[in-house]
């Protein structure tokens, strides 16, 4: 984690902390305490079907770019489609979620505002071992890491839609 700075940060690809959130790889790009807290930037590489359950960020907005790959979700009563190129902001307090189109992996660029998904990435994830995709999950071990954690971040983890 670096410390806040008026110096400029370049990373190369694939370069950045990388961790195994939720069955998929995310790499942080810049974190909050680089940023006075302003803002986070992750990298995600979700594999074909991965979706994240429905939540709500009671804390900041997220923006996701879609760089490769296709997602479709909701956020509230609005449904996307995001294919190369779109653009998608969740607000926050409006309940969202997304899930890789197709039979090909993602990935997306997301950026958080204020600042603090990313640390919730860190406590609900493992360091990766290397930068790929993580080995399938124990899936009950996993969503109870991840439920334990979301409160603390200010995210709220709602049942799958009916």
């Amino acid at each position: 984690m670096a410390a806040a700075t008026s110096d400029p940060r370049a990373l190369a690809p694939g370069a950045g902390e990388a961790i195994w959130f939720l069955g998929h790889l995310v790499t942080i790009k810049t974190a909050g305490e680089e940023t006075h807290e302003a803002f986070s930037v992750t990298e995600h590489f979700p594999p074909a079907g991965f979706g994240p359950p429905p939540h709500i960020h009671h804390n900041e907005d997220e923006a996701i770019y879609v760089l490769a790959g296709e997602i479709a979700g909701f956020s509230g009563e609005t449904t996307f489609r995001g294919v190369p190129g779109a653009y998608v902001l969740l607000p926050r307090g409006v309940p969202h979620t997304w899930r890789v189109e197709g039979d090909a992996a993602a990935r997306l660029l997301i950026l958080t505002a204020p600042a603090g998904f990313e640390r919730f990435v860190r406590d609900a994830g493992v360091p990766a071992e290397d930068p790929a995709l993580p080995p399938p999950p124990a899936t009950e071990a996993v969503i109870e890491q991840m439920l334990a954690a979301a409160p603390r971040y200010g995210i709220e983890i709602l049942p799958p839609p009916a």
